[in-house]
């Protein structure tokens, strides 16, 4: 897997670099700000993009303005926020987006290395990455939709479906057998309007819906 990374701490970007080489991925650009995250897209046509969010000049949102300007260039480019902070206004807009491949994880909240390794794997692949402190706030944003016709338990396990857990690790974490968590996923596809058509792309549909602004 080939990764672009953008990261203004040196520290942490050169740890990020070796990190990621453990895992066998190969990082071909690393860079410190948001325009040279673009140009470097632009040249290497990576698997991934992992990026923070404050960065130079300003340190406030650069990182995730670029973000959201390389996915309007290419709707399909998988992008992994990687921060301290949840900015909730491009956040939003970036997880809303029609395609997955999408993730955002807090860096004190990262606990184990093998799991961050599968979620950049996961986002690069199509999937989802995201934070329970990130869907959290992003929800208390979500105006009035379908959503809404969601029972309790549903939006549980939508929840834990946006965290990038599979039905078994729902299944654990809600004390739930795997049928029953299977049970679930298929009335939230109902209520969403989900149909088999929609195939193995449902579940990041119903994902992305359930964080729509």
């Amino acid at each position: 897997m080939r990764v672009v990374l953008a990261e203004d701490s040196v520290l942490l970007r050169e740890g990020l670099i070796r990190l990621l080489a453990a895992g066998g991925m190969e990082v071909v650009e690393a860079v410190a700000d948001a325009d040279e995250l673009l140009g470097a897209v632009a040249e290497h046509d990576p698997d991934l993009v992992v990026t923070d969010v404050r960065m130079p000049p300003s340190h406030t949102d650069e990182g995730l303005r670029a973000a959201l300007t390389l996915r309007k260039r290419c709707p399909s480019l998988p992008v992994l926020v990687l921060s301290q902070y949840v900015e909730e206004r491009y956040a939003a807009q970036l997880l809303s987006s029609a395609t997955g491949g999408v993730g955002y994880l807090l860096k004190d909240r990262v606990a184990d290395v093998s799991e961050f390794l599968e979620a950049l794997r996961r986002v690069a692949s199509g999937g989802t990455a995201l934070d329970p402190e990130v869907v959290a706030q992003l929800l208390l944003r979500r105006h009035s939709d379908p959503i809404d016709r969601l029972s309790r338990r549903e939006r549980e396990v939508l929840a834990l479906m946006a965290e990038g857990r599979s039905n078994n690790g729902i299944g654990e974490a809600l004390v739930l057998s795997e049928g029953a968590v299977g049970k679930h996923i298929g009335n939230i596809f109902t209520k969403l309007g989900l149909t088999p058509a929609d195939g193995d792309h449902r579940r990041v549909l119903a994902v992305l819906r359930f964080l729509k602004i």
